[in-house]
């Protein structure tokens, strides 16, 4: 039987890549997304197209209701996921002072709810099983912070911690949790930057140039994999050196 792979945020971007290199690789893939219906089922056709197993099961994951639905349609159509990659996010710059109430609440209920919510619904079966691999996508401002993103960095920063503190409570259940922390990569979330803008990024990073997203995907790949069987409560930061 395939394994299955739950991928949050999947219709575009990082997510994407991660279901593509995951399906690549023989999972059967469960296209989590939310407002991009239209990409995810592109992403779907694709996928089936190179014979991958996939189907798409759209959800707001900071939702738990929705999150318990989801999963008993994933488990009615193939059966108990074994790798679930909580990658769903959104993005948002703006002053401190500027931040309301709705702003906070929103970036929380994404970022920290959402990875509550998946592993809270998810993880009873893979300790029951006694094997399952969770890996969490943070970001570098998750780990040191950035200016006019004092929200995003905060959410970020909570996975990371949210991450070590399950890795030690469920390894002894043969259950690995841990988190990938991306530098500037290569997405829609830098539409908003000039050409200017980004050559200076690429400057800024010691390895002289910007992520791509597949770089995170194979991050994932191997967080995943038996390779890193041995890997628990870890943050891999896929960042060219910009943050070390």
């Amino acid at each position: 039987m395939k394994k299955i792979a739950l991928v949050t945020g999947a219709s575009r971007g990082i997510g994407r890549a991660i279901a593509q290199q995951l399906g690549k690789e023989g999972y059967a893939v469960a296209i989590n997304c939310l407002q991009h219906i239209e990409q995810a089922e592109s992403l779907q056709q694709e996928l089936q197209a190179q014979g991958i197993t996939c189907a798409v099961f759209p959800c707001d994951v900071g939702d738990f209701e929705a999150v318990q639905s989801m999963k008993e349609s994933i488990e009615t159509m193939w059966g108990p996921v074994s790798v679930l990659v909580n990658n769903a996010g959104i993005a948002q710059q703006k002053l401190f002072t500027d931040l309301d109430v709705a702003d906070w609440r929103r970036m929380m209920s994404v970022h920290v709810d959402g990875t509550f919510n998946t592993c809270r619904v998810f993880l009873p079966t893979m300790l029951r099983q006694h094997e399952g691999c969770i890996v969490n996508v943070s970001s570098m401002w998750g780990q040191v912070g950035g200016s006019c993103e004092v929200h995003y960095s905060a959410a970020k920063a909570a996975v990371i911690g949210l991450t070590k503190a399950l890795a030690k409570e469920v390894g002894p259940c043969g259950v690995r949790v841990n988190c990938v922390a991306p530098g500037v990569i290569c997405t829609d979330m830098l539409g908003d930057l000039d050409e200017d803008a980004l050559c200076a990024l690429a400057e800024e990073t010691p390895l002289g140039r910007l992520g791509t997203v597949q770089d995170v995907a194979d991050a994932v790949s191997y967080l995943v994999s038996d390779k890193a069987a041995f890997i628990t409560g870890q943050v891999l930061a896929p960042n060219g050196g910009i943050v070390i």
